[in-house]
């Protein structure tokens, strides 16, 4: 919940410009999807238009419509231009009571309207410590796979990012983020190998330009969900740079 008009179009703007460069300086290119507030969404879609950069939103409602004040549904995210959205933030869990069985209902919702989810999981720093990681990342993993089933995911993006790092400035280490990264792509190996061979999974949790180089290195993390340092031009488009 950042941002005002003035400040969501400098960003923009900056990241159309430096990434344009970066696109002349480099073989290579990266993804970028930028998840504005609802409310930034028009400007946004209109700054984009022309561009390769995606449109993706924070949060959808998984009902069509109806009663249900201050919602947002899919097919409005659509009519504004958006590919993806992410599900499950660890914020929407733990300050607003999202549970397991409502990010299912909403990972479906995507499915069906043709969104693609960004599927957020992670483990508090308690249940870390008490070696829950996975036990955890795994309940939540299933909800959304008894919801949808496994091939479903195959239109899906995996974001794991644990709770003690989001905002702390602590991240996890390439080693840690890795070791998740590995037992998620394992266990859905078990279901379906496709899936688990082809699915994206992100690393989210204090991704900086100074740790994103070694964070991309590890074989199995795909890309980052970037949150403070997505409010700074130079350190977004250092981060997109790591990954190019």
């Amino acid at each position: 919940m950042h941002g005002s008009r003035a400040s969501v179009a400098d960003l923009v703007q900056g990241l159309l410009q430096g990434l344009a460069q970066s696109r002349l300086d480099q073989s290579r290119s990266c993804e970028v999807l930028i998840c504005p507030p609802h409310v930034y969404l028009d400007q946004v879609q209109r700054q984009l238009a022309g561009s390769e950069i995606g449109l993706g939103a924070q949060n959808l409602d998984w009902h069509d419509s109806g009663a249900f004040t201050g919602e947002v549904s899919a097919e409005m995210l659509l009519e504004f231009g958006c590919s993806h959205v992410l599900v499950g933030h660890s914020e929407r869990r733990s300050l607003f009571g999202e549970t397991d069985g409502q990010v299912g209902l909403k990972v479906e919702k995507c499915i069906k309207s043709g969104l693609i989810p960004i599927i957020c999981v992670g483990e508090s720093l308690v249940q870390r410590q008490a070696d829950e990681t996975f036990v955890v990342v795994q309940r939540q993993l299933d909800a959304v796979i008894r919801q949808v089933g496994v091939t479903a995911l195959r239109h899906s993006i995996i974001a794991y990012e644990p709770v003690w790092a989001i905002g702390t400035g602590e991240s996890a280490t390439p080693h840690q983020a890795e070791a998740v990264h590995i037992q998620i792509r394992e266990y859905l190996a078990r279901l379906d190998e496709e899936v688990s061979q082809n699915i994206r999974l992100l690393y989210g949790g204090s991704v900086n330009r100074e740790n994103a180089l070694d964070l991309f290195a590890q074989e199995n993390i795909d890309g980052a969900l970037v949150g403070g340092a997505s409010l700074n031009v130079d350190d977004f488009l250092g981060i997109c740079r790591a990954a190019e």
